[in-house]
């Protein structure tokens, strides 16, 4: 029962750039456990979160499951537990909790 690898399901295609490693990703995204509780929200900051992917600087679900994703793009990931935050406890992520999170990509930045 629950997630054992990395899901990735496009819930909408994007048009633009697709996401390379090192590129810089500014996306929206909302982030539940399985029981449904969501955890965590980049609406809720009032801004888009930024990071460089493939540099190790967010879970592996993220660096592996946002690989390819194009600009306009929405994507669910499920995220199994070693994927995500393991065995240590974020929050209200416990340990070894499975993830799911919502993502929009709404800029690739590839780098130069």
């Amino acid at each position: 029962m629950g997630i054992t690898e990395l899901e990735i399901i496009d819930t909408l295609e994007g048009t633009g750039k697709a996401a390379t490693k090192g590129a810089l990703l500014i996306v929206q995204y909302e982030g539940f456990l399985e029981d449904g509780t969501k955890f965590d929200s980049s609406y809720d900051h009032g801004r888009p979160f930024q990071f460089v992917i493939g540099s190790g600087r967010v879970i592996k679900g993220w660096d592996q499951g946002l690989m390819g994703m194009k600009e306009g793009g929405k994507r669910t990931l499920r995220v199994p537990a070693q994927l995500g935050y393991g065995e240590r406890q974020k929050g209200l992520i416990t340990p070894h909790s499975n993830l799911i999170f919502h993502v929009e990509m709404l800029e690739v930045r590839p780098r130069e």
